[in-house]
C-alpha cells in the first residue's frame, strides 16, 4: 500500500476528496501502525512514516470517507514510571470524527494482565474494539447561524436525547430515541409550546458502556464515561451501523432546532475519559501516551489522580490535552454549529498543581480564543478533589450551575430556620456571588433538580432514595432527600398529601421561572415525572429514566407553560443588570423592596429572625435596564410577589407602596391558577388589604394599569 508522508496538521484523520491524511499525537511511541479495516473486517497495517513535533502522519490515496481505522502503538511499557504502550491493543483516534461499534469487554481489551496489572497484556483487542470512521464535513446548512439568544431571555431545559424521546407520542418507532427522533415534530413541538430557549443535550460525545454496568444487565445511561470528543455518540442514530451517517443527522438536529428557535447547549466532559484507572481497559489515550493525557500520582505514577471519582482526571497541564479539548469545542461549534457547553466537573479542568485556579491555562485559552468565547459557557463549578467546590469563582466569560441557588430554596421550601436572607439573594440572582468579579445576575443558572438527583415530583414524594435496582445496595446516589414530602413516602391516597405535594411543585417552579439569573428545567418535571424515588438513574437505560408520556400530568404542564410565558412577557423577571434598591427616577418607588408579611419593610432584625418562612417583594418595572429593537426604553409593569413557606396559612398585609395603586392576582400555587390577562384579573387588591395564603405557598401580584 502506497503511504507518502503526508502533514501533521490537522490532527485526525482528513479526507481531501482523493485520499485520507492521519495524523496522531505520542511523545513515548517508537512506532505508530495505521490499521484499515476492509468490510469483512479484515485488517492491514501500515506504519505512519513521518513524525514532526511527536505527531506521527502519513497520507494515503484512495482512502475514502467510511474507511474504518484503527491504531497500534509501539512503544515501553513500564507502568511505575506511567509509560503504557501495548501494540496488541487497537486503540481509538482521539481526534475521530465517528465510531463504528461499541466495546466488548473481555480481557482482551485491557493493557495489562488480570493476574499482575505490572505485567502487559498480549492478547489482540482488535475483535472487541469500536473502530474510528473516516468522515467528510459536507453538510447543506441553508441559511443556518448560531441564534445568539440574549442570556437574560435564556431558559434551559436540559434532557437526554434517548430517554426524551424513547416513548414519545407520534415518534415513529424506528426513530425513537435518536437525533432524528428529536428533531421530529413531536418533540420539537413540545419545546416551543413549553417556551424554553435552549436544550442542553446530556453527553453526545462517543460514551463506553462501563464493564461493571452491563455484568448487572444495566446499560450507561448518562453517557458521563467519553471516549471520543469529535465524535456524535452512534447509538443515537437511526442506523448505528453507520456512524458516518450518525454526523449529518447530528446536524440536521442542530439545523431543526435552530430553526424553532431553540439554542443547543452540549454537555461535555473533559475531566476525565472512560479508561478508568489503572484496572481500566486501554481504548484509547492510555494507550498512546499515558503520561502525557492523565494526571498521574507524581510519586507512584502506576497510580492515577482522581478528581472526579471516575478513576482518572485528563491532564490539563499538557499542551497537548489542552490543544486537543480547545479543537474539539471548536468543531462542535464551526463544524456543528452548537451554541454552548456546560462543563462537567469544570473545577478538575482549572487544576494547575492541586488547586483550583481561576488563571489556569485552560481559562487563559477560552478567554482569548475567538471562537469557543463568543458562546455559551456553563461550569459545574466542583469536582471531588479537596478545594473543588468553586461556585460563584469562576471567570467573568462563564455561567456557572448554582448549587447553592438548588439548596437554598429547597431549604426554604421544607420550612428550615433562618433562610430568609440567603433565600433573598437567591432569587434576586445571587450577587454576593457574581457581582464582585463583575458578572451579571445570568452568570448563576438556577436551578432545583437535574439529572443527578431526585426528579421534581420525587422531590417532593420521598423521604429516602429508592436505588435497589441499581445493584449497589442503595449506597450511590445522594445521601437524604433535601426537601419536605409530608412524611409520607411514595404514592398515596391521601387526598390532602397529593394537594400540598402538587403545590410544592408549583412552588419550586414558580421560584425558578421567576428568579434572576437563568432557568434550568430537568426534562418531565413540568409534567410531573417520576423515577419512582431513584435518585441516580446513571444506569436505568428504561422506563425508570425515561420520560413517561403517558402519565403526563396535563394541569402541571399547563401552569408551567403558562408560568414561563409570564417570565417571557416580563422583563423584570429576567434583568440584565442587578437591584440596587435604590429610587428608579420615573416611579418615585426604589426598584426593589422586600417586606414582612405584615407590610413592614424588611430590616436587619427581620432578616435575622430564626424561624421566620415568610416574606414579600416588591419589583419595579421601571426599573429594568431594558431597550426595545428601536433602542426606546421599556417600562415594564410592576409585581408584588407573595412567599410563604409556613406549615399553616398566613396573611399578607399589602404594604403602602404608592395609594393610588391596585394590584391585580396574577399566579397562585394553592390552586394552580396563572392568569396572564393583562387589565382582567381575578382579584385585586389594594395597600393595607389583607391577602390570605394558605401553608405553603406563593401568590403574585401585578400592577394594573390606569393606578
Amino acid at each position: 500500500m502506497q503511504v507518502w508522508a503526508g502533514e501533521p496538521f490537522p490532527l485526525g484523520a482528513s479526507f481531501d476528496g482523493v485520499g485520507t491524511n492521519f495524523a496522531v499525537f505520542s511523545e513515548v511511541a517508537e512506532r505508530v501502525e495505521l490499521c484499515l479495516f476492509n468490510e469483512r473486517g479484515e485488517e492491514t497495517r501500515v506504519d505512519l512514516p513521518e513524525v514532526t513535533g511527536y505527531v506521527w502522519h502519513g497520507y494515503i490515496p484512495r482512502v475514502k470517507a467510511g474507511q474504518r481505522y484503527g491504531y497500534r502503538v509501539h512503544g515501553p511499557w513500564d507502568p511505575e514510571k506511567g509509560l503504557r504502550c501495548n501494540p496488541a491493543k487497537l486503540l481509538l483516534d482521539p481526534y475521530a470524527r465517528a465510531v463504528d461499534g461499541s466495546v466488548a469487554w473481555s480481557p482482551e481489551v485491557f493493557g495489562h494482565r488480570a493476574d499482575d496489572p505490572m505485567q502487559p497484556n498480549a492478547a489482540d483487542s482488535a475483535d472487541a474494539m469500536a473502530r474510528s470512521v473516516v468522515t467528510i464535513n459536507h453538510f447543506d446548512w441553508g441559511n443556518d447561524r448560531r441564534l445568539r439568544t440574549p442570556w437574560e431571555d435564556t431558559i434551559v431545559y436540559e434532557l437526554n436525547v434517548k430517554g426524551f424521546t424513547a416513548q414519545l407520542p407520534g415518534i415513529p418507532d424506528e426513530i425513537r430515541g435518536t437525533y432524528s427522533g428529536l428533531a421530529h415534530p413531536a418533540a420539537v413541538q413540545h419545546l416551543i409550546d413549553l417556551g424554553v430557549t435552549a436544550v442542553e443535550l446530556m453527553p453526545v460525545h462517543q460514551f463506553v458502556h462501563d464493564g461493571p454496568i452491563l455484568s448487572r444487565g444495566l446499560r450507561n445511561y448518562w453517557g458521563y464515561n467519553s471516549i471520543g470528543y469529535f465524535a456524535p455518540h452512534n447509538e443515537y442514530g437511526v442506523d448505528p451501523t453507520r456512524p458516518e451517517d450518525v454526523v449529518p443527522e447530528f446536524k440536521h438536529l442542530v439545523k431543526t432546532l435552530h430553526a424553532a428557535g431553540l439554542e443547543v447547549i452540549m454537555d461535555v466532559v473533559y475531566n476525565h475519559t472512560g479508561e478508568g484507572n489503572r484496572l481500566g481497559p486501554t481504548l484509547c489515550f492510555r494507550g498512546f501516551d499515558n503520561q502525557s493525557y492523565y494526571r498521574l500520582d507524581a510519586e507512584q505514577p502506576q497510580y492515577y489522580v482522581d478528581y472526579t471519582g471516575c478513576g482518572n482526571s485528563l491532564n490539563m497541564r499538557n499542551p497537548r490535552v489542552l490543544q486537543l479539548i480547545m479543537d474539539s469545542l471548536r468543531y462542535w461549534v464551526t463544524e456543528m454549529h452548537v451554541d454552548g457547553f456546560r462543563f462537567d466537573l469544570a473545577s478538575t479542568l482549572a487544576r494547575e498543581l492541586h488547586d483550583v485556579d481561576r488563571l489556569s491555562a485552560f481559562f487563559d485559552l477560552i478567554q482569548q480564543d475567538p471562537v469557543i468565547s463568543r458562546v455559551k459557557l456553563i461550569a459545574e463549578p466542583w469536582d471531588v478533589g479537596e478545594g473543588g467546590y468553586q461556585v460563584g469563582n469562576f471567570p467573568a466569560l462563564w455561567s456557572e450551575w448554582n448549587g447553592k441557588y438548588r439548596d437554598c430554596v429547597r431549604d426554604f421550601w421544607r420550612g428550615e430556620p433562618s433562610t430568609l436572607g440567603e433565600f433573598a439573594s437567591r432569587f434576586t440572582g445571587s450577587a454576593d456571588l457574581y457581582e464582585k468579579s463583575g458578572r451579571r445576575p445570568y452568570a448563576s443558572i438556577n436551578f432545583i433538580t437535574a439529572h443527578d438527583g431526585f426528579t421534581l415530583r420525587d422531590l417532593v414524594s420521598y423521604n429516602e432514595k429508592h436505588n435497589q435496582a441499581n445493584g449497589e445496595d442503595s449506597r450511590d446516589g445522594e445521601s437524604h432527600n433535601r426537601s419536605w414530602n409530608c412524611g409520607v413516602e411514595g404514592e398515596t391516597e391521601d387526598d390532602k398529601i397529593i394537594a400540598l405535594r402538587r403545590r410544592q411543585q408549583r412552588n419550586f417552579l414558580a421560584t425558578l421561572v421567576l428568579s434572576q439569573g437563568v432557568p434550568m428545567i430537568s426534562h418531565g418535571d413540568e409534567m410531573g415525572r417520576t423515577q419512582g424515588g431513584n435518585n441516580n438513574v446513571y444506569c436505568q437505560d428504561n422506563e425508570v429514566a425515561w420520560v413517561d408520556w403517558e402519565n403526563t400530568d396535563s394541569e402541571l404542564l399547563t401552569f408551567t407553560r403558562k408560568l414561563i410565558e409570564l417570565r417571557r412577557n416580563h422583563p423584570v423577571v429576567q434583568r440584565r443588570h442587578w437591584f440596587s434598591g435604590s429610587t428608579v427616577r420615573t416611579s418615585q418607588l426604589p426598584d426593589i423592596v422586600w417586606y414582612t408579611h405584615f407590610g413592614e419593610e424588611m430590616n436587619d432584625q427581620h432578616w435575622g429572625t430564626e424561624y421566620a418562612r415568610a416574606l414579600a417583594v416588591f419589583l419595579n418595572g421601571h426599573g429594568v435596564q431594558t431597550l426595545d429593537s428601536v433602542g426606546r426604553p421599556i417600562v415594564d409593569d410592576d409585581f408584588f410577589m407573595m412567599f410563604s413557606a409556613d406549615g399553616g396559612p398566613l396573611d399578607f398585609v399589602v404594604p403602602e407602596l404608592l395609594p393610588e395603586i391596585r394590584w391585580g392576582l396574577v399566579l397562585d400555587t394553592a390552586t394552580g391558577v396563572i392568569n396572564l390577562n393583562q387589565g382582567v384579573e381575578d382579584q385585586t387588591v389594594k395597600a393595607g388589604d389583607s391577602v390570605p395564603l394558605l401553608e405553603r405557598s406563593v401568590k403574585v401580584f401585578r400592577h394594573l394599569k390606569g393606578t
